[in-house]
């Protein structure tokens, strides 16, 4: 939908915080907000919001403002979570069990099926009850499990020759937390996470902030 309309890339990523502030306000019991309160919460811009949901369909009505449920249901839709996603990751060490132990996924369709490592120390061993399988034993994994989302934690130099067997493989989507921009066929999805670079944002906001004092 976002391709064929052609809506930013600006616009997705700020899909899931509009998710999770509604699902926020629902768990708080909030029927209805207007774009100006939810602008006060996400600060975001009232018009930014009106927008955003608007490449989408708008969702709101004058004088009312938004259906929190109904929006939130439909901001689900529009990200896809209205579906399952069977997930492996592939790299087991210190990110890779973090991220294994992380049960919140679930909540949002995403379910972990298999772990894989090359490490015969890691080989093994349970994590919320899945067994560290050896990679050789990947390829079989993902086509009888039609396994939909890879996440790497690879080092460096092993990330491209998996990533690019996954792909021939019949993945759909790769979550690349490996440091390497990976290039692979349309057909399949890539998100690099840079976690270093999240950093260094950081660090040039307090810089800027201090130059601002």
């Amino acid at each position: 939908m976002a391709e064929e309309r052609k809506i930013s890339m600006a616009v997705i990523r700020r899909l899931p915080r509009y998710y999770r502030y509604l699902g926020e306000l629902l768990e708080k019991g909030v029927d209805k907000i207007s774009s100006s309160q939810l602008s006060e919460r996400m600060n975001v811009t009232a018009s930014q919001i009106r927008q955003d949901l608007n490449n989408f369909g708008g969702f709101g009505q004058q004088g009312y403002g938004y259906n929190v449920d109904y929006l939130h249901k439909e901001i689900s839709k529009i990200l896809g979570l209205d579906q399952n996603y069977k997930m492996i990751i592939v790299g087991v060490g210190n990110l890779g069990q973090a991220l294994a132990n992380y049960n919140s996924f679930e909540k949002r369709g995403f379910k972990l099926e298999g772990l894989f490592d090359v490490n015969p120390r890691l080989i093994g061993m349970s994590i919320r009850g899945l067994e560290v399988q050896d990679i050789d034993k990947m390829e079989i994994f993902v086509k009888e499990n039609n396994i939909d989302i890879a996440i790497l934690t690879l080092p460096r130099i092993r990330v491209k020759p998996v990533a690019e067997n996954l792909a021939s493989w019949g993945i759909k989507g790769l979550w690349n937390f490996s440091a390497v921009d990976l290039k692979l066929p349309e057909t399949v999805q890539v998100e690099n996470v840079h976690l270093s670079h999240s950093l260094m944002t950081l660090a040039y906001k307090i810089k800027d902030s201090k130059e601002e004092q």
